[in-house]
């Protein structure tokens, strides 16, 4: 009989588990086997506290600019506990959405703050970076002004970067999940909340609903290919029912390219950043990897998915297809 109840117990756990996922399809090895397990746990105790996701974001703000501070010193021990402090606070990243999916506590101000946190983190350990470089690197002593041109360009990558990969994630949702398992916005439904909003009698929510228009927008203009495809489904499929042998044919071919979201989101960058501080002992390297590496993952990236949208759209204006 106790043996009947640990496997039941095994079981609800494992079910639990998986349902705090967004899907096996966009998650990532390291993600699944170290982040996930923590953030699950983390979001257990937050919900049985009655912590809210966006108070879990809030916290994990704190402990990334932590991180920031602590990469600043020239310190193998600082170093370190800015590595401890940067993957605790990608922890509290992972349990918001997981304790978000358990609870069914989903805003659009969870989703904004969730994008924000990770950037408040970087630009924390940009400027750390430069300060740092500034006084240890006689390169850099003499030439101050380059590290943070470097940082500037390299922040309007990243965010370019982390928009991209979001972007592509949440459209591969949509296909897999439906509308309901996915995030993926609109632009021109948020303009049009846009404008019901009012600057004196709303102003806070217009000042965020201002950053994720543009942020959503920017999305939008960088893929025209999968934006014909948005507009081509919707003329095709006017009640939003999109057949399943398109959304299995789309998933069969957007899989293959979830990999470079997930090297173009933390995981990676935080391990380019840890080997550049701490064994390489020249965290400008970091930098170099973004501007190099992860461009050209983003690029390749952009180009596979905008011909997977092209052949789609293709298909779709076939009137001698059929589903």
């Amino acid at each position: 009989m106790e043996e009947k109840i640990t496997d039941t117990k095994t079981s609800d756990t494992k079910q639990g588990f998986r349902a705090s996922l967004k899907s096996m399809d966009t998650e990532e090895h390291i993600d699944l086997y170290f982040y996930r397990p923590i953030g699950y746990a983390w979001a257990l105790l937050a919900k049985r506290l009655g912590v809210t996701p966006n108070a879990i974001t809030i916290a994990s703000i704190f402990l990334g600019v932590g991180a920031g501070v602590c990469f600043y010193f020239n310190n193998i021990w600082w170093n370190l506990l800015g590595m401890f402090l940067l993957i605790w606070a990608d922890s509290f990243d992972s349990a918001d959405g997981q304790l978000a999916r358990l609870t069914g506590q989903y805003s659009r101000l969870g989703r904004i703050l969730d994008g924000l946190s990770g950037d408040i983190w970087f630009f924390t350990i940009y400027v750390a970076i430069c300060l740092r470089e500034n006084v240890t690197s006689d390169f850099f002593m003499n030439h101050q002004w380059v590290i943070w041109v470097m940082a500037i360009v390299t922040g309007l990558c990243h965010a370019t970067q982390a928009a991209m990969a979001d972007y592509y994630r949440q459209f591969h949702l949509y296909f897999l999940k439906g509308a309901g398992g996915s995030e993926l916005e609109n632009g021109t439904a948020l303009r049009k909340k846009y404008s019901e909003l009012s600057w004196s009698k709303n102003f806070w929510s217009k000042l965020v609903m201002t950053f994720y228009l543009n942020y959503t927008l920017g999305q939008e203009k960088r893929t025209p290919r999968m934006q014909s495809l948005r507009a081509a489904l919707l003329q095709r499929f006017p009640n939003g029912v999109i057949p399943q042998k398109f959304r299995d044919e789309f998933r069969a071919l957007s899989l293959p390219l979830m990999k470079y979201t997930n090297i173009l989101s933390f995981n990676v960058r935080t391990i380019a950043l840890f080997a550049a501080i701490l064994i390489f002992r020249m965290p400008w390297l970091y930098f170099a990897f973004e501007l190099t590496v992860l461009n050209i993952i983003l690029v390749y990236m952009m180009v596979r998915h905008e011909k997977i949208c092209t052949t789609l759209t293709n298909q779709l204006e076939n009137s001698n297809y059929e589903y």
